[in-house]
């Protein structure tokens, strides 16, 4: 039933196609124009029309013309176009294309999104924009100043930060892995820690941060820059978020303003919606 729906569709966009165009074949009568060939021909995906050429190119699109018009032709003949579903069906495709229609010239005006926007935007998504950054850092806890000032001392002289972690280190979570983490969000750390992770040089090893943990010695492993390709995929993204949600909005607008004047009544108990099918419907006065 769907592919005569599309024969249906087709055959009613076809109609308007100019009947001075050239004839390509005749079925039973009923003439192939170029005019509709063209028309189908273009209607077709690239991937479709790459496999007529494929395959015989557009003599094989013309035999195939003809194929769903000797199949038209019978369904047809058999009534199937009088049917009542399908009749419904048809009413609601149009119903659809109609409202599409509606809704292209209802937002045909360019949404207009202020840089201001764009930014405070970025700003509301950090958490998204951060994960894109892909930092990765490893760092060593140690339960006084001096041990972290010594222990920083030996990675200095070339001692392997990764071993002094794996035997030094306080943060049972990092030190199996040498210390190392990943920073993908905000308020996953001590905001003292995130502060060098954003902003210490990638290899340089920082002077001790004390936090609650105790006192860390950080180094930024890998940190994108902030115009990486990641980063302004994540930023892309959140753009057409912003354009997306400001299009919905001017959408909703033009059906507040038609509600607004519209007649609307609405039976004052509809238990047959809110208690699902088989309800009893209760009439409006």
């Amino acid at each position: 039933m769907l592919g005569l729906l599309g024969l249906f569709l087709a055959a009613a966009a076809c109609t308007q196609t100019p009947s001075e165009t050239p004839v390509l074949a005749v079925v039973n009568g009923k003439p192939i124009t170029q005019g509709e060939f063209d028309y189908r021909w273009a209607e077709l995906s690239d991937s479709a029309r790459g496999r007529y050429e494929s395959q015989g190119g557009r003599k094989k699109f013309l035999d195939d013309l003809i194929s769903r018009e000797i199949l038209l032709q019978e369904a047809r003949r058999r009534g199937l176009d009088q049917a009542l579903a399908l009749r419904e069906r048809l009413e609601r495709v149009k119903e659809q294309i109609i409202l599409d229609e509606l809704m292209k010239e209802a937002t045909s005006q360019p949404v207009h999104v202020a840089q201001a926007e764009i930014d405070n935007y970025y700003g509301s998504h950090a958490d998204m924009i951060l994960a894109a950054r892909q930092i990765r850092a490893t760092h060593i806890v140690l339960a006084n100043v001096f041990q972290a000032k010594d222990m920083r001392n030996q990675i200095n002289g070339g001692a392997s930060f990764s071993k002094l972690a794996q035997r030094y280190s306080l943060d049972e979570k990092t030190k199996a892995d040498g210390g190392e983490f990943s920073f993908t969000r905000r308020g996953q750390f001590d905001p003292a820690i995130e502060h060098l992770l954003l902003t210490l040089r990638v290899g340089v090893l920082s002077d001790p941060v004390e936090t609650p943990m105790g006192f860390h010695i950080v180094k930024v492993l890998t940190r994108d820059p902030e115009d990486a390709k990641h980063v302004e995929a994540v930023r892309q993204q959140l753009k057409r978020e912003l354009y997306a949600e400001k299009r919905r909005k001017q959408v909703e607008e033009v059906l507040a303003k038609l509600r607004s004047s519209a007649i609307i009544r609405v039976a004052a108990t509809p238990d047959h919606v809110t208690q699902g099918p088989g309800a009893v419907a209760t009439h409006m006065p």
